[in-house]
Order: C-alpha cells, then sequence, then structure tokens
C-alpha cells in the first residue's frame, strides 16, 4: 500500500472516530425514548403513535451505523420486514407491525451496548492521534512560552529545552501509530455492530421466503408477459403471412391451366411471402435465444452484440467456459437491455463491458461517458433487468450522477463448466 493511502485512510478513520463519539452520544435520548414510549403504549392512542414514530428514529440510526460498517468492509444486512400495504402510520397495525419485528428489539438491545463501545473506541481512535500532535506540536509551543514544568504523559517529564525537543520523535511515533491503528478501530465498532445488528438465521430464513415469494411471482408475471408477447407475434406476424401464403397459393393452383402467367405472378409473390415469413420467425427465435449465444457462449454472444452498437463499445471478459443456460441467457438479454439504455439515453461516446466470473458469482459492469442521470423508475427498462436478475437471485447496482459516468454491475450467482486456462479481452 501506497505510504498515502494508508495515511488517507487512517485520516478518514479519525474522522469517522469523532462522528463515532457523536452517534455513541445520541444513542443513549434514542434509548430513552424508546422505553418511555414502549411504556406510554398502555395509554390509549398516544403510544401507538409515538412508539411507532421513535422506532423508525432508531432504525434510522441504526441504518447508518449499518452504512458507516460497509466503509469498512463489513457488510450488515437490514432485518426488518417488508412493510405490508395500506398501513396507516400511527394506527393500530402500523404499530402491531413495529412491535412484532424482531429487527425493532434487534435496535434496541444494541442502542446502550452499541453506544459504550462506540463511545470508548472512538476516543481511542481519536485520543491516540491527538496525544501523538501534543508531542510535536504542544511541546514546542510550551518551551517558546516558558511555562515551567511540563509532562508529556506519566513517563516523560518535561523540565529542559533539551527533554522538549525530545518529545518531537516520539509524538511523530505515537501519531503515526494512531493513523495506522484507526481504520482497525473502526473497524472492530463494525463488527461489534454486526453482532447486534444482523439479522437472527430465523429472520434471515423468513426474509428469504418473502424475497423469493415477490421473486417468483415476478418471474412468472415477466414470463407470461413473454408468452402473450411471442403469442401476439406469431397472430400477428408469421401466422398472418402464413394464411396469406396458403390463399395465393391456392389461387394459383387454379389459375395455371388457364393463366399461367398469372399464376407464376402469384407464385412470385408467394416467394416473397415465405421469405418474411421465414425473416419474422428468425426474429422471433433470436428474441427467445439468440443462435450467437448457444453458438458462442456469452462472451461471444456480447461481442457481436457490441459489433453492433452505432458507438465504440469495448468488451473484456474472463468467462471460464459455458454457464448454465437459463443464466446466460438471462445475463445476456440484461447486457443487451442496458447497452440498449446506453444507445438511446446516455448520448455516450464510448462505452464499457466487463464480464468475470469469481468465486461462483457471474459479475457484468457496463459502462459509459454518458450524461448520466439514470433513475430505475424512469421507465428505461432498468426495473425489468432487475426482475429477471432476481429471478436467479442477482442483483443491479446503478452509478449515474447528472453528467456522468453511468456505471451498471450487475451480478447473478452461478457455475461455470469446462473452464478456459486464459481469460480473453478485446475491442467490440
Amino acid at each position: 500500500m501506497d505510504s498515502r493511502d494508508w495515511i488517507r485512510d487512517g485520516l478518514r478513520a479519525v474522522a469517522g472516530g469523532v462522528a463515532g463519539i457523536a452517534l455513541a452520544v445520541l444513542n443513549l435520548p434514542l434509548l430513552v425514548l424508546s422505553l418511555v414510549t414502549l411504556v406510554l403504549s398502555v395509554v390509549p392512542g398516544l403510544g401507538l403513535v409515538l412508539f411507532p414514530l421513535v422506532t423508525r428514529l432508531v432504525r434510522r440510526r441504526a441504518g447508518l451505523a449499518r452504512r458507516l460498517a460497509g466503509g469498512y468492509g463489513v457488510t450488515i444486512a437490514r432485518p426488518y420486514r417488508p412493510r405490508p400495504e395500506g398501513i396507516r402510520l400511527g394506527g393500530w397495525r402500523d404499530y402491531r407491525w413495529i412491535i412484532t419485528d424482531q429487527g425493532t428489539w434487534l435496535d434496541l438491545a444494541w442502542l446502550l451496548p452499541g453506544a459504550v463501545v462506540g463511545l470508548v473506541l472512538g476516543v481511542l481512535t481519536l485520543a491516540v492521534p491527538l496525544y501523538g500532535v501534543e508531542g510535536i506540536l504542544l511541546i514546542p509551543l510550551w518551551i517558546w512560552l516558558g511555562t515551567g514544568w511540563y509532562g508529556y504523559g506519566a513517563i516523560w517529564p518535561i523540565e529542559t529545552v533539551g527533554q522538549g525537543f525530545l518529545s518531537l520523535p516520539q509524538g511523530a511515533l505515537i501519531l503515526a501509530i494512531g493513523i495506522a491503528a484507526a481504520p482497525y478501530l473502526r473497524r472492530v465498532d463494525a463488527l461489534f455492530s454486526r453482532l447486534l445488528l444482523a439479522p437472527t438465521r430465523n429472520a434471515q430464513l423468513r426474509m428469504r421466503v418473502s424475497q423469493l415469494t415477490v421473486t417468483r411471482a415476478d418471474t412468472v408475471d415477466a414470463q407470461a408477459a413473454e408468452l402473450r408477447r411471442i403469442e401476439r407475434d406469431l397472430h400477428d406476424g408469421a401466422q398472418a403471412r402464413l394464411v396469406s401464403l396458403g390463399m395465393t397459393i391456392g389461387m394459383a393452383e387454379e389459375m395455371v391451366a388457364d393463366d399461367p402467367d398469372g399464376a407464376r405472378k402469384l407464385l412470385a409473390e408467394a416467394r416473397e411471402t415465405s421469405s418474411a415469413a421465414l425473416v419474422e420467425l428468425r426474429h422471433l427465435v433470436r428474441g427467445i435465444h439468440p443462435p450467437v449465444l448457444a453458438e458462442r457462449g456469452l462472451e461471444g454472444a456480447v461481442r457481436a452484440l457490441a459489433m453492433a452498437l452505432p458507438i465504440p463499445t469495448s468488451v473484456g471478459a474472463a468467462v471460464p467456459g459455458r454457464l448454465d443456460t437459463p443464466v446466460e441467457s438471462a445475463a445476456y438479454f440484461a447486457v443487451a437491455e442496458v447497452l440498449a439504455n446506453v444507445t438511446r439515453h446516455s448520448f455516450a461516446r464510448n462505452a464499457e463491458v466487463q464480464l468475470w466470473h469469481h468465486g461462483g458469482t457471474l459479475t457484468m459492469r457496463i459502462s459509459d461517458d454518458g450524461l448520466g442521470g439514470a433513475d430505475p423508475s424512469g421507465g428505461t427498462g432498468l426495473r425489468g433487468i432487475e426482475r429477471r436478475l432476481a429471478a436467479f437471485d442477482g442483483t443491479m447496482s446503478l452509478s449515474s450522477p447528472p453528467g456522468g459516468p453511468t456505471v451498471v454491475i450487475m451480478e447473478l450467482p452461478c457455475v461455470s463448466s469446462s473452464p478456459k486456462t486464459m481469460p480473453s479481452s478485446g475491442t467490440g
């Protein structure tokens, strides 16, 4: 690690320690308010409104702790059950949903020990570097002012100028130790928060069941919509052309004896109709499972897709072998939809696709240098991508600040077969 990196990370952790002290102190009034409003729940009407409101404040505080822990590589899942639809804030159903949620009690159980541990570690994170700064700056200042005897710590009394200057290297060493240790202290705080804030195994199983119920419903809806689209395309396209083809051939049969020239014209028209029907069927099959995907695999299909785009799109891939067909198809169409959004909405001059498989997860990263400002709620197909990935327990994250760049990262849990020996990269 570069020296500038550990200094930057250490100073950021020291600043995090200052924030940790303030947030630890905030835990105490939140705990008092929670207990008071819980006791007031016996008062009709009053507790039903106050306790859910205070609980929401506690959840915001716990959510902030989870986000801060993520900055030090500690992931803490949210333990809360989904909010049922139609619940009115401050009503009995809202109160019952809050008080029966195990996440509510996890947060309350964390407030006091989280405050104690956060305060101790925050003070320690801040005190050691400040003690080093004292040895570097304050001791020479005292010598210059000539205020008399000064003790730098319990074992470093300063009575002369020479002793004062000897505190400089000691202070520099303590400052370096404090900055280097600060990220580890913040990580310990994050690990302790995870110990109390993370959902229990039973809660994780319930959340998993709820998630599977939602994704199953989305998958069924998406499949039904896809079947309706195929039926509509067949009915309006190839089927209509085949009916017309049959009628044209029948008319040609009747005209063969009396009007051979007219029959030949009808047969030529029938040939054109059959060609058009074949083209439509090929487009329809390509929309279900592209032949290039079956022939070349995900990497080759994405490269072919990139070559057909109107903007230069580079493709780098490290996918060892073939994936399961459903996963491969979902990944291909997800990448295709994101690239379609790039060409339609981003006004980008360049795009990049990165694919890699590691630890049983396929990761797809698509970036562009466009205008940014992409919003999943804006009807750009991103919600459809999320539903497609969710059917395989996949996830999608989006970063698209105004002015760009836009980065979409999609992950799909999957296994790979017949691994290659070397990853490949190139430009589509």
